[in-house]
């Protein structure tokens, strides 16, 4: 079931029923908003064998089932390897070269059930340059009738040759309304929805994550109390907190994307008590803090006290600037993580 992106999916099945589908796609937007889910559902559109087309995908059928498990014979999910670095504390995820090699292997197959053969790249920034200029080859010539959806958070980790070369289809946070209806579809209670719809600001895949994991949405308050806490304190609690963090076996992309959360909604609020509105954040940042949430009303520091308003609009943007070129450092290098958040603590 999709939520949300209801215009890029009507543009792919239109583009297919008029004999215009691209050969390749590229998926871009935030993490977790849904881009990987809309591509295996527009891989089951295509195979799926219902008999009319306003049915598809059914999800009922042996195709549809065969893709969702991952063993439909015309249709490879390439995914990052995940290494650990032996020089610190921290995981590196990439898509080697073996890995496009083995898929130029399968494309070279002619299909099996399907009339072409498909190939989703998931987290493509993870393409390593040999592999990104493996893959270029492929791209260039592709053999028999093969579709690439290429997915990201960040094309411009990509080669300009491969970006010239894609279909470019753009994904923004899905409505809050609609991932809350979507919860409470699930059975979820109507307050628990509108909690999780309010904290997990479009992204669709966390929402379910909390549902899934709700350690993870305890976790998640915890941080924000940890957040307000560290504000307060002085440069050597937050080292100590940095050096705690590094060492813990916690996802740290996850408590970053918890700080950008925090940050947003200050500047936000602050903005709103100048005069000055969200819609200057709203249009250069690419997700959007829900205006009903208020971190202050629902998650008060361990003192009791609200979350702290002391920054200047220069400071806030400073701060959000170094947590986004954090985060981005950790996912696409080597970087040494505790370094680069004792570097975050010096902003704070």
């Amino acid at each position: 079931m999709l939520v949300g992106h209801q215009k890029q999916w009507q543009f792919l099945k239109n583009s297919y029923q008029v004999g215009k589908l691209s050969h390749a796609y590229l998926f871009s937007g935030p993490k977790a908003i849904g881009k990987k889910s809309l591509a295996i559902e527009f891989v089951k559109f295509l195979n799926c064998q219902a008999g009319e087309s306003s049915l598809k995908p059914c999800q009922n059928c042996r195709a549809c089932q065969d893709i969702e498990k991952g063993v439909f014979p015309d249709f490879v999910l390439i995914e990052p390897e995940v290494s650990a670095s032996t020089k610190i504390s921290t995981v590196k995820e990439e898509i080697k070269i073996a890995q496009i090699r083995e898929m130029e292997k399968y494309l070279s197959l002619y299909p099996y059930l399907s009339s072409f053969k498909i190939a989703v790249i998931d987290k493509a920034h993870s393409l390593t340059q040999e592999a990104q200029n493996s893959f270029l080859k492929t791209l260039e010539e592709p053999k028999g009738n093969t579709l690439f959806i290429l997915i990201t958070e960040y094309p411009e980790m990509l080669l300009e040759t491969i970006l010239s070369r894609v279909q470019k289809i753009n994904f923004y946070p899905v409505n809050k309304k609609e991932i809350e209806n979507y919860l409470k579809s699930k059975n979820i209670s109507d307050e628990k929805a509108k909690e999780i719809a309010e904290i997990s600001l479009g992204k669709i895949g966390e929402a379910i994550d909390f549902i899934k994991n709700p350690q993870k949405l305890e976790e998640f308050k915890n941080t924000i109390k940890e957040i307000n806490k560290l504000t307060k304190s002085n440069l050597s609690s937050r080292f100590q907190y940095a050096r705690n963090l590094t060492e813990r076996k916690k996802d740290l992309k996850e408590t970053l994307d918890i700080w950008l959360r925090y940050f947003r909604e200050i500047l936000i609020q602050k903005l709103q008590n100048t005069n000055q509105g969200t819609k200057t954040l709203c249009s250069a940042e690419p997700i959007n803090m829900s205006s009903g949430y208020k971190l202050q009303t629902n998650y008060n520091s361990p003192a009791g006290g609200q979350i702290t308003n002391d920054y200047s609009l220069i400071q806030l943007r400073k701060i959000l600037e170094t947590i986004q070129n954090t985060d981005f450092l950790l996912s696409t290098t080597n970087v040494n993580p505790k370094l680069a958040l004792e570097i975050l603590m010096l902003e704070l």
